[in-house]
């Protein structure tokens, strides 16, 4: 595995971190919540994010270092999200899974990550 790959990665399940906790902290609910509910909405997210991705070559280098690719991090988000919410229903002991949810979650995953994958772009044309 090459430098860019563990580093975009990485970069990914950071930006699932960041995404994670800017909506509990949208919520007003970051120091209120237990551990257990934000790691209950990080871990699908990321399993979700995880098993979509490489299916949709997003760590293929003729990928992510193609500008006119980037839409595919966001239709990857936009698929994870129900596998996510899924996941995180089952986590929370088969909780309703509300539309509304899904749809925010992909809308604001996906806003998140295609900034991410912008920056990533960026870096790469610094390397040039």
């Amino acid at each position: 595995m090459n430098k860019n790959f563990n580093l975009l990665v990485l970069g990914d399940i950071v930006s699932v971190i960041i995404i994670t906790l800017a909506g509990f902290v949208f919520h007003e609910e970051l120091g209120e919540v237990p551990l257990y509910r934000i790691l209950a909405t990080l871990f699908p997210v990321l399993i979700a994010w995880l098993l979509i991705a490489p299916w949709l070559r997003l760590y293929d280098a003729e990928i992510y270092a193609n500008w006119k690719q980037i839409w595919r991090a966001g239709w990857a988000v936009v698929l994870a999200a129900p596998l996510a919410a899924l996941i995180r229903s089952l986590m929370l002991g088969n909780t309703a899974i509300l539309p509304v949810f899904v749809a925010v979650l992909a809308a604001t995953s996906a806003l998140g990550m295609l900034i991410w994958r912008g920056i990533w772009w960026l870096i790469l044309q610094k390397q040039k």
